[in-house]
């Protein structure tokens, strides 16, 4: 396969319809809640006694609240983490609410806090660990019909799901055994009640893991990987361009999708990454931690929902179930600091003429009705058409002919907030494609 061929093949590989809907709203609340909440650990080894659990004041209307001022437009629940106790009522282990004092043993964070979504007006999805630490059929192959009918109660008892988020942890169970993960098994049941929902795990097949948990995304996301690493994604092209091998790759390299490493691919496949990460320094709730600093959160969020990612950030109730009122206030800044930069549009009836260099090099000129001062561009690829900018600058020309460079960029993806060199006040510039894998047929292009 020739260069060009491969190049243009690589820019055909799309996304299905629920990513590309997964991609309109890339900023959700993640939400850990177990029996850690109380012993003040991170990780449960499974011998909790179900009565230390017990939020008297739980209030999921209130974490809704919270997590939309914030701006983010839904919630992942751990309905299980890797304790094995379950936020649920289930019928296969004892291992949950209905053996803790809450309600008597008649309660249900899952529903409530499904319901409470669903009032507030976003989506809700559920975090089901395959880890078990508790379950004595762990590491056998009864241990995935287990998990598949837990994952069914939650599939098929709380109304439509947005997400199911698999993390890859496999250590011992009570037995001393690992267990083999059947996949395969659980992406067909989800896709069987739940077709509209996307999947998180570190191989797809719908959303990445970005490689770490501090919030930290790549200075290029591409959407378009190799399926070696994504290899639960639908892979939509065939032969690789160079002979070699990716054998070792994983979500923690820095590079991912440039030509230089997918050239050695087999097959590309479409799958975004996900920056994750906590609002505080654990996971799970501990008194002694403050949250993060507005700054630290806008920052991530520039490089990840702003970044061809998506951004699930997480707040940990506290044992009566409340969110701490430090986290709710950092939210509802955070919330207040997306508005104050992104909340009115600027240009607005500008317009944008595209200049074609060649089939991989092009130049949108824009100009704006009047004069404004511009601190951002966002701007964003048609999805539909395929991840195709590797490299663009903007620039503008002075009254005296003079152009400055205002944003040096890579990747742009479902998104790319761009903060210009100024800010700046602008009536006219220019968005260089330096290259890109094939044409670029339309750019949305939105100033603030």
């Amino acid at each position: 396969m020739d260069y060009c061929t491969f190049r243009k093949n690589a820019a055909q590989v799309r996304p299905s319809t629920r990513q590309r809907a997964f991609m309109e709203n890339p900023f959700y609340a993640f939400v850990h809640f177990s029996p850690n909440t109380y012993t003040g650990l991170e990780w449960g080894d499974g011998t909790e006694d179900p009565a230390i659990f017990n939020p008297t004041d739980l209030n999921c209307d209130e974490w809704v609240e919270a997590i939309k001022s914030a701006g983010m437009t839904g919630m992942v629940l751990t309905a299980k983490h890797h304790d094995g106790f379950c936020l649920w009522p289930t019928k296969y282990t004892e291992h949950c609410v209905r053996n803790s004092p809450w309600k008597n043993g008649k309660g249900d964070v899952v529903r409530e806090a499904a319901e409470a979504c669903r009032r507030g007006g976003i989506r809700f999805g559920f975090y089901l660990s395959p880890w078990d630490r508790n379950s004595p059929l762990y590491g056998t192959d009864a241990y995935n019909d287990y998990y598949k009918a837990q994952l069914t109660e939650l599939l098929t008892q709380y109304g439509d799901i947005f997400y199911v988020w698999f993390d890859g942890a496999c250590g011992e169970g009570p037995n001393g055994k690992k267990q083999e993960y059947d996949f395969d098994g659980y992406i067909e049941l989800i896709r069987k009640y739940q077709p509209n929902a996307c999947i998180f795990n570190d191989a797809g097949p719908d959303i990445r893991w970005c490689g770490n948990e501090s919030g930290t995304a790549r200075y290029a996301e591409w959407m378009v990987v190799p399926h070696e690493l994504c290899f639960r994604a639908e892979k939509q092209t065939e032969g690789s361009l160079t002979e070699g091998s990716l054998n070792g790759i994983d979500n923690m390299w820095q590079d991912l999708g440039s030509m230089k490493v997918i050239q050695y691919s087999k097959g590309l496949a479409f799958c975004p990454a996900e920056v994750d990460m906590s609002i505080r320094p654990g996971w799970f709730y501990h008194s002694e931690e403050e949250p993060h600093s507005l700054e630290r959160l806008m920052n991530t969020y520039m490089t990840s929902a702003g970044g061809s990612a998506t951004f699930h950030l997480n707040i940990p109730p506290m044992p009566s179930g409340r969110f701490d009122p430090r986290d709710i206030q950092r939210l509802k800044e955070f919330g207040q600091a997306l508005k104050d930069a992104f909340g009115t549009e600027k240009g607005i009836g500008k317009t944008v003429t595209k200049e074609k260099i060649s089939d991989t090099q092009c130049v949108f000129h824009v100009t704006l009705p009047e004069a404004e001062t511009i601190t951002y561009a966002e701007l964003r690829e048609p999805l539909c058409n395929g991840q195709r900018i590797e490299r663009f600058r903007i620039n503008f020309t002075d009254p005296n002919g003079e152009t400055w460079n205002l944003f040096d960029g890579t990747t742009v993806g479902s998104k790319r907030i761009c903060k210009l060199w100024g800010p700046t006040k602008l009536t006219a510039f220019d968005i260089h494609i330096v290259s890109a894998r094939d044409d670029v047929e339309n750019l949305q292009i939105l100033l603030y």
